[in-house]
């Protein structure tokens, strides 16, 4: 092409340069003013990286002064172009603009300005933008999005109640499972799913003290989510920054005594416009009609701002329904009003669940049991279906199902309470208590008898708190440096234990972190024994490496040394030994020792170690949790409540461990207390309830299809591919671990998810779980999330030219490869992708504009292809360009019946599935009163929202692929 004075050109190489003006020429060269940057190129005649800038009829401009014209005419008058059109700001028609007049800093956005401009990328990149259009369109249209990307087991239970939370409007229910069955990870799910789907946004987790660092671990670990704790220290640097401290971080963590302390900082907080309020160890908010606690009444106060409120607690009626029933009150005050009234109704529905059970044991109802579930069923005639159900028989079965989830929907509580038992969901180990009584050393004896004599300066409460400990009693006699471990049997027991058992991994729990220290000190030294240690004091990160240092098969430890407080919130369950080298104060310190190993999915019985010394209030404390509670081979919920009531005489026996009359019968008094209150809550279990928490062969349906996404190969061939693309470094480690670090030829600086000094990854969900110094990568991942963002947001692979070798076709022969979007633009609340993701719709068009996709798969005719370098590239365009105008004219005539095809189908699914879920609300509501009527009103306006938004929807192109035919 000819260059002449006035035209306008663009860089192949550096865009941002803007668009050029020619203002000078000689025989050789060709000199480029570009005023964006005020400086002059220069560039050889022939075979120059620059394009020349031509637009077409239908394109918009705009001037160096700002206004904008839409172009109808293009005319060219020696070699110069002027575009005539109608300007947008007056509505007037004819304007000329010379293409010396373009706006320099003109940046070219759509795929066919890009293409012509010369902006090319590469082949690689064109091909990943498809797919991550059409990846992330099917991600979008599965229904249990927001379920999948947790660093957790499949949990059937589980994942039903997040399954069945997480996708309504502004929750608020009560997780009542007992200890083991996940209600952190529950929370997190649902948390998790809120805040995907864009429900939500803020949210504020409100925990006892002790637990703030456990749920800040769990919540970043598990689900990727990074909340900010708040105390007094961050709080006060906050108010530096904001009228509101609490409006600078959007999830916050904080504990019940900061939040319940300051008056006036609990407003600000319930003013900080939250959109979802979790509370852990909800039983610890003490309430009477007369006299509330200040920590239910903050809690109160919160409840009543925030719109979804989700409740956990491991004992929801163990305290009494008194304590039951204020907790159901901070979820709905108006529903649960009157106490008297509450017990009535739980009375009524305990017969309902009763003959439920019978009928689901294949039993037979008699006629008033079938009256009773026929009235409470009232508003539908099922006659037909109770009978069918009390034939008996295989044909009986879905009759039965679907009688139960008739009265699931009705039942008192069953959508604002989920309860799941041990006893009820299944699938946990065995556990097997190993007692091995050591002698008294003398150097123990001695040190305890002095202390004895100093004891009466301190209480009986830290008298028996010291006798569990006698190696601390014996270095504050001797000093500090008091070598207790040379002579200790429990040291040379231990060491034994792991020599004779070299291919176990053991994890050893003791009360003090300095405990754990000496140990790990005396295995290595004595027999090489390879331990991680785990205590308190360590950071986070050193916590996961000696996790991680434990977990691995290879080349790991041996044996895990945790401390008390340092093992809070951690699961090892690939092991299934537990040495317990001194035992905690209280049963429920015991219960989350043992529920280290004994989770859900563990595959092994739980051996229990438990070496004491004779003599000792250790051997006090081992009988009384064995023989009186019951709580080493079987989970105890009633632990807390005889603990309470003994507490002033096993502290005495404790104390005084020599003197143990009495003893026996004190046993034994615990133990009929212990069958009593366990035959107590035994009769007082809802199985309707349970029934409907576990979520039965659908909850198992659902754990089963998330499995098969895990599966999932095209999520590791395209994340990899990804992450070349990006500029990640990728280095494999052992164990189908790969170390992903930054590199210096990044699309972007910063990758957001990628620390600056790099992550381990894997695509195994068994191996994230044993590995936590590595992060699951899932579609629901950040890096993955972001990389389809940073692909999709911009530019990156919206046009690229590509050779096909083909002798079967004419040399020069055109294809252009067009990928067109349909979507609607809509607040992300409303989920319009459920019904509506960016859908892409591929043509492939030949030069009489036929579509040839449905006969040519985008993979295999990929691979076929060939890259072109830019350059070549921007040259072949420009020798076809109005052969592409024509194949893009001919695409656009046929994205109309297919997009508005995709969009129909939408619309229909999203008005049958709102309406239908709607129209059950709504008839429910008579029967049973915990559906609230924000929550249908909020239903309605989702719907109608949601069709307003699809009669709106569109499409537009997203990439193009020009291929050229050769035979080269």
């Amino acid at each position: 092409m000819p260059f002449t004075l006035g035209q306008r050109w663009i860089s192949d190489t550096e865009s941002e340069l803007g668009l050029g003006t020619v203002v000078a020429l000689d025989a050789r060269m060709v000199t480029l003013l570009f005023p964006a940057i005020g400086e002059n190129r220069l560039y050889a005649r022939n075979d120059s990286p620059i394009t020349r800038v031509m637009f077409n009829p239908g394109d918009t401009v705009t001037s160096h002064e700002g206004w904008q014209l839409k172009v109808e005419e293009v005319i060219e008058d020696n070699d110069l172009l002027t575009y005539v059109g109608v300007r947008a700001d007056t509505g007037e028609s004819g304007v000329a603009l010379r293409e010396v007049l373009l706006d320099s800093k003109l940046t070219f956005s759509k795929p066919q300005d890009r293409l012509f401009a010369g902006q090319i990328d590469r082949m690689d990149r064109f091909a990943l933008r498809f797919r991550a259009r059409k990846y992330q369109s099917e991600q979008f249209r599965l229904p249990w999005s927001g379920l999948r990307g947790m660093r957790a087991s499949l949990i059937p239970h589980q994942l039903h109640i997040a399954y069945e939370v997480g996708q309504r409007h502004a929750p608020r229910v009560l997780l009542a499972d007992e200890v083991g069955l996940g209600k952190t990870i529950e929370a997190g799910m649902i948390i998790h799913q809120q805040l995907m789907a864009g429900r939500a946004e803020r949210v504020l987790i409100v925990v006892p003290e002790t637990l703030q660092h456990q749920w800040l671990v769990e919540m970043l670990r598990r689900f990727n989510l990074r909340f900010a704790l708040f105390d007094d220290e961050r709080y006060a640097e906050a108010r530096l920054d904001s009228d509101n401290p609490f409006d600078t971080e959007q999830m916050v963590i904080c504990s019940l005594s900061f939040v319940r302390r300051n008056k006036q900082r609990l407003e600000q907080m319930a003013d900080a416009g939250w959109d979802l309020l979790v509370v852990d160890e909800a039983h610890h908010l003490a309430w009477s009609e007369d006299a509330p606690s200040r920590e239910y009444q903050a809690i109160e106060q919160l409840a009543q701002h925030i719109p979804g409120v989700l409740l956990l607690t491991a004992t929801p009626e163990q305290l009494g329904q008194q304590s039951h029933f204020a907790r159901l009150r901070l979820l709905d005050p108006n529903r649960f009003h009157d106490y008297a009234e509450f017990i009535r109704e739980q009375q009524r529905y305990r017969p309902v669940a009763d003959a439920v059970t019978l009928l689901l044991n294949d039993g037979r109802l008699t006629n008033d049991e079938l009256n009773m579930l026929s009235d409470m069923v009232a508003e539908q005639d099922i006659e037909p279906l109770l009978k069918a159900a009390n034939a008996g028989g295989a044909d009986s079965l879905d009759a039965r199902n679907e009688l139960v989830r008739l009265l699931m929907d009705r039942h008192g509580t069953s959508r604002v309470l989920f309860r799941n038992t041990r006893q009820g969901v299944k699938g946990f180990p065995q556990r097997e208590l190993h007692q091995i009584k050591l002698p008294l050393p003398t150097q123990y004896q001695t040190a305890i008898k002095v202390s004895g004599i100093m004891s009466g300066k301190k209480s009986l409460e830290e008298r028996a708190h010291d006798m569990l400990y006698p190696e601390q009693i014996y270095q504050e006699f001797e000093g500090e440096n008091a070598t207790w471990w040379n002579f200790d049997p429990r040291v040379e027991w231990l060491i034994n234990f792991l020599t004779a058992h070299r291919n176990e991994k053991v994890l050893v729990i003791c009360a003090q972190a300095a405990t754990a220290l000496n140990l790990e000190q005396i295995l290595r030294e004595r027999e090489a024994i390879r331990a991680a240690v785990f205590h308190e004091g360590l950071s986070i990160l050193d916590r996961d490496r000696a996790a991680a240092y434990f977990a691995s098969e290879e080349d790991g430890a041996q044996v895990m040394l945790c401390s008390e407080i340092g093992s809070e919130g951690r699961n090892f369950q690939f092991a299934s030994t537990l040495v317990m080298f001194d035992l905690p104060f209280n049963p429920d310190l015991l219960e989350q020792r043992i529920g280290r190993l004994d989770r859900i999915g563990q595959s092994r019985d739980i051996q229990i170690m438990v070496p004491y010394l004779e003599n000792t209030a250790q051997a006090v404390l081992v009988r009384w949790y064995h023989e009186g509670l019951d709580a080493f081979e079987h989970t105890c919920p009633t632990g807390r409540t005889i603990y309470d009531s003994a507490y002033q005489t096993l502290l005495q026996y404790l104390a005084t461990p020599a003197q143990q009359d009495g003893f026996d019968d004190f046993i034994k008094q615990c133990r009929e207390q212990h069958e009593a209150l366990k035959a107590q809550l035994e009769q007082g279990r809802d199985r309707l309830l349970e029934m409907n928490s576990n979520g039965g062969q659908s909850a198992q349906e659902l754990a089963e299809a998330i499995a098969d996404q895990d599966e999932d190969t095209n999520l590791i061939s395209f994340a990899l591919n990804l992450f070349d693309i990006v500029g990640i470094n990728q280095e494999d480690s052992s164990d189908n671990l790969i170390i992903l670090t930054p590199s210096d030829h990044m699309l972007v600086p910063d990758f957001p998810g990628l620390p600056e000094d790099g992550c381990t990854v894997t695509f195994d969900r068994e191996q994230a779980l044993s590995r936590e110094d590595a992060q699951f990568i899932s579609w629901e991942h950040p890096l993955i999330r972001n990389g389809l963002d940073l692909m999709l947001s911009g530019d990156t692979g919206s046009c690229a030219v590509s050779l096909l070798k083909n002798k079967a076709l004419p040399v020069g022969t055109l294809l252009l490869e067009a990928i067109y979007v349909v979507e609607a633009q809509a607040p992300k609340h409303l989920q319009l992708t459920r019904f509506l993701p960016p859908t892409p719709v591929r043509m492939l068009l030949d030069a009489k504009g036929v579509n040839l996709a449905a006969q040519v798969e985008f993979e295999s005719f990929n691979r076929q292809l060939n890259a072109v370098n830019r350059h070549t590239s921007s040259k072949l365009v420009n020798a076809v360009q109005p052969n592409v105008h024509a194949m893009l004219q001919a695409g656009e005539s046929l994205i109309v019946a297919q997009a508005n095809n995709l969009i129909a189908e939408a619309k229909r699914e999203a008005d049958e599935k709102l309406s239908a879920e709607l129209t059950r609300l709504e008839s429910l509501k008579s029967v049973n009163p915990n559906i609230r009527d924000d929550e249908l009103e909020a239903l309605e306006h989702n719907r109608r929202q949601v069709l307003e938004n699809l009669d709106q929807a569109g499409w537009r192109l997203d990439a193009l692929r020009l291929i050229v035919v050769s035979h080269q």
